[in-house]
Order: structure tokens, then sequence, then C-alpha cells
């Protein structure tokens, strides 16, 4: 993955991350000539604590591009258990609710980046590595970006730009703004050991202090908890028995007892959403497009989806910027994006509080869904393969 010689191409795409690695593999694999633009140096070790949920979806779609090898190390999900704190009512989702061989799988960050990298080499994916874009500009036949690299500013052309980092270059673009929300809290990570395995089960829990999850990996469970940000920086520096106790309060003895958590890291949530996802000869995906709180684990699986969207709008175009090709990708991830990122917020809307009366509507809610095959196949559906036309 040497960087190009060239100064044009037909695609750049600016973040290396899962989605616009998966993009580029996509693309490059329709015959286009593909730049892919990463801010970190190409043997910088990745660091990050994140374990990523991806729907079975998800991970046949890197599998499909050969992002996927048979040694990923990753631990499946086939049944998410969801409840809440003080009150009756759950709702199970199981594999055999969408006949799948499993729900999901859970897969460390830097270990999903080693195997995106891989495939990005084997298909000869041409990298500019610590490389950082600074300015994008969109012209009636090409776009244009300017870039900082170690070696001195280089300005780029391509025949459309992609944009799948965090976003801020979005905001620089005619006609697009994000709608922003700060929810004013923080997610805490932590590895955490239970008396029994997790045996493929994830935990979606309700709790009164904010909404969590467990989610297995390996023998062990990665928890991430929403938490006040006062609550988060309490948790974070605090002993191992201060977060054990409050996991085991707030989720009983499903597991047993808690036995140990590890290191912790906490990063702040915030709702961003652009207000339209093509502006001239550049296409927004993933985190540029959207970022959301992490309750259902719905953000990365929602990128890739993007991802996807984008190069089958683009397949047989012969202008990868072709504004007719272009607005068949706004449109088609339109409602897919929208029903996610109102589902995710409304989840935090609904589960805030904790009135005896609102608990029991919720429970009930949940009871119902767990009692009606159909619509609790509906929604899991929605969840593994997103939201269809």
């Amino acid at each position: 993955m040497n960087a190009m010689n060239s100064e044009h191409a037909d695609v750049l795409i600016v973040g290396g991350g899962p989605v616009g690695a998966l993009a580029a593999l996509r693309l490059a694999r329709q015959g286009r000539r593909v730049l892919l633009i990463e801010a970190r140096a190409r043997e910088a070790e990745v660091r990050d604590a994140r374990a990523l949920a991806l729907s079975w979806h998800s991970r046949e779609l890197l599998a499909d591009a050969g992002a996927w090898p048979d040694d990923m190390p990753s631990t499946v999900i086939d049944t998410v258990h969801v409840s809440q704190q003080g009150s009756c009512g759950r709702t199970r989702l199981d594999k055999s609710d969408l006949g799948l061989p499993h729900l999901g799988a859970v897969v460390d960050y830097p270990a999903l980046v080693a195997g995106l990298s891989g495939a990005l080499a084997q298909a000869g994916v041409q990298v500019l590595w610590q490389a950082r874009v600074t300015s994008v500009k969109s012209l009636s036949q090409y776009a244009c970006a300017e870039v900082e690299t170690p070696q001195g500013k280089r300005l780029l052309t391509a025949r459309l730009v992609v944009l799948a980092e965090g976003g801020a270059l979005a905001e620089t673009l005619p006609g697009i703004h994000r709608r922003s929300h700060d929810y004013r809290q923080c997610a805490v990570l932590a590895e955490v050991e239970t008396e029994r395995p997790p045996m493929g089960v994830a935990y979606e829990r309700f709790a009164h202090d904010g909404p969590f999850a467990l989610l297995p990996h390996g023998e062990r469970y990665m928890l991430v908890w929403t938490r006040s940000q006062d609550d988060a920086e309490r948790l974070v520096t605090a002993d191992d028995s201060a977060l054990r106790e409050s996991l085991q309060q707030a989720f009983g003895e499903r597991q047993g007892r808690v036995l140990s958590v590890g290191p912790r890291a906490s990063f702040p949530l915030a709702l961003r959403q652009a207000s339209q996802v093509v502006s001239g000869r550049v296409a927004l995906i993933g985190n540029a497009a959207q970022t959301m709180h992490p309750v259902a684990a719905q953000g990365l699986n929602l990128g890739l989806r993007d991802a996807v969207g984008l190069c089958q709008a683009l397949d047989g175009a012969g202008d990868p910027g072709d504004a007719r090709a272009l607005k068949r990708y706004a449109a088609a991830r339109k409602l897919d994006s929208h029903a996610v990122v109102g589902f995710t917020h409304g989840l935090i809307k609904l589960f805030d509080g904790h009135h005896p009366l609102q608990n029991a509507l919720r429970g009930m809610g949940m009871t119902a869904l767990d009692a009606l095959p159909a619509l609790r196949r509906k929604f899991a559906g929605h969840l593994v393969f997103g939201v269809q036309g």
C-alpha cells in the first residue's frame, strides 16, 4: 500500500477506519482507481479500547470484502437480552428469530483494523498514510482536497471525494449543516469477568444510573455503560470495587457475581447528523454523515451500510461523481439513517426517568414485543439488516 505518485484518482476517500476502508475495497472491486487518506502512520500501533458489536450482516459484508479472515479473533452473539432495572418485563432476541447462524459478533477495534489493512494490501488499494486533509472543494468536473503530509502540502483531485472521517470537513461544504445534541454523558468501557461465562448472550440493561451493554468478549464481557460525566470520571479513577459494586447492583445475579473489572476508559457522547449526505462531488458516509449514542450498538453497523449503499449507487456509473448516481445514494440511505438515529435517540429519551408508572409501561412494552414473534422478528431484522424501504 504505497502512496500514489499521481495527484489524481477516480475516488478519494478521507478516513481509513472501517467504514472508509470498506468503501475503498468495494470501489476498487468495481475497477475504480481509489486513494485512501489516513491520518495515522502506516506502522503506528492502533490504541483503541473499544470492542465493537457488529451485526451478522455487517460481519458478512466485511467477509465478502476479504476483511474478515477465518482466524479473526471475535466472539459471537446468539441472543440479546433486553431489560430494565427495578421493573418486570424483558425481551429476548435470538438468532432463530431470523434464521441466522448468529445475530452478531464482537471484535476488538485493533483486530478489525488489522483485518481491513490486510484486505487493502491484498486488493492493491493505494493509501496515503500520515496525511491530514485540511480542506475539500467541489467543482463541476472534479473535487479537490488540500492535504498536509510530513513531506509538505499536496493538492489532490478526484472525480469523487468520500468523507469517512469525524465530520469536521463536511461542515465546510455548501448546503450541509449538522444537527447536534450533547448528551452530557460519557460511555465507560471496561472488561468484566462474571461467575458464569457469556455463552453467546449479550445484555442491554436500562439501569437507574444509565443504560449499559455487556457484550460477550471471549470468556468475559466488555462493559459499555452510559453515565453522567461526573459519574464516568469517578468510575474511571476509582478502585475496582466501586465499579464492581455499582454493576452488581444494577445488573443483579443473572451471571452470578461480578468477579473483576479491568482497566477503564471513557469517551463523551453526542448526536451529530448531517442535513444531507451529498454536496456536489462530495459524499458523506459513516461518522461524517452521523454519529450517535452507543445504545443498541448501531453506529458502526449503520456506517458500514452507508459504505455499501454508496458503492451500489455508483456501480455501473462511468463517472463516480455523477449527480444522478449520488442522488440515488442519498435517497437510498435516507430512511435507514433517519430511522436508526431516531431510534437510538428515542431510546435514551424513553428510558430517561424511573417513575413506577413509566417503568411499568416500558415493561409492558418489552413483554409485548417478546410475546409477539412476528413483531419481534421484524424488530430484530431492523437491528441486523437496517431499515429497508
